[in-house]
């Protein structure tokens, strides 16, 4: 018997010098997650304020305005169409770019023909070359085809993907050797395997590159700016930019352009919360 209150005691001395380690170590945490979500926090504020009350900057509390601003961003500044905008394009990015990436993996893994290393290496050397290096013969293309202030410009220059390319490849090289031996004996054709096997198994990774595709296509802004100059045909990082050009007595509409930067963040957001347990697998094989 006492043997057990012993223990018992000695097991209520470790809880208590436990305890304040516990403490400061949730309490670093809960600081921290505090600490990175305050512009945020800051922003959903600011986007309640008026003007007036955006430059007092005592004035940490929500404003007068509620959700005005946001009626005021989707209605009278067209916000509602650069965001309609930004998901169709970057809809049309996921879904091209993963769609020829799988194919390109498919052919890199299960195909021999001559230079099949030297061809993958060149794949990645693109990596090298992104969009704004290439902003100024890309926009020279486009306007030789046509495409300026079209869907077609916005999205032309996005559809190939050596990171997608690379990340189905390592996914299709890791699938049992086995299988495909099974699967060819069966006579199962290459488009047969690739969408009754190899989508299946790497759903996972298609999920988490479609995330990664869509969060980057949305936040796209220099491009767009570029290549785009009907006002109506914008995205959504433009139509901010938009935001700032409007001015009450003479000051920036500060409550107004953070209520467009909190609706931009939300369809990212999102994607994000869906499907981020696939995409932290993705960023762990990235890793790797």
């Amino acid at each position: 018997m006492a043997t057990e209150t012993d223990t018992t005691n000695i097991d209520a001395r470790r809880l208590v010098h436990r305890l304040p380690d516990d403490v400061l170590l949730h309490g670093g945490i809960v600081f921290s997650i505090l600490l990175m979500a305050s512009p945020l926090l800051l922003a959903v504020i600011m986007s309640t304020q008026s003007t007036t009350e955006v430059y007092q900057v005592t004035n940490l509390g929500l404003g007068s305005k509620g959700l005005s601003n946001y009626s005021d961003a989707l209605v009278n500044y067209d916000f509602s169409t650069y965001m309609l905008n930004s998901f169709v394009m970057s809809v049309i990015v996921v879904v091209g770019k993963v769609t020829l990436s799988l194919f390109a993996a498919l052919a890199l893994v299960y195909y021999r023909f001559p230079y099949e290393r030297a061809v993958f290496m060149f794949i990645l050397l693109t990596l090298l070359l992104p969009v704004p290096v290439r902003i100024v013969p890309l926009f020279q293309l486009m306007a030789d085809l046509g495409w300026t202030n079209s869907l077609l410009a916005l999205t032309g220059p996005y559809i190939a993907s050596a990171t997608a390319v690379f990340l189905f490849r390592q996914q299709f090289m890791g699938i049992s050797a086995s299988l495909v031996e099974v699967a060819r004996l069966d006579g199962v054709g290459p488009l047969t395997f690739l969408f009754r096997v190899l989508i299946p198994m790497s759903r996972g990774m298609i999920a988490g590159v479609c995330v990664i595709t869509f969060i980057y296509t949305w936040n796209q802004f220099l491009w767009p700016l570029v290549v785009v100059t009907d006002k109506s045909s914008q995205v959504v990082q433009v139509g901010i930019r938009y935001l700032q050009g409007s001015a009450q007595a003479g000051l920036t509409q500060w409550g107004l352009i953070m209520a467009g930067a909190v609706l931009a963040l939300l369809p990212p957001l999102v994607v994000l919360v869906v499907l981020h347990r696939p995409l932290l697998r993705t960023l762990t094989i990235q890793q790797k």
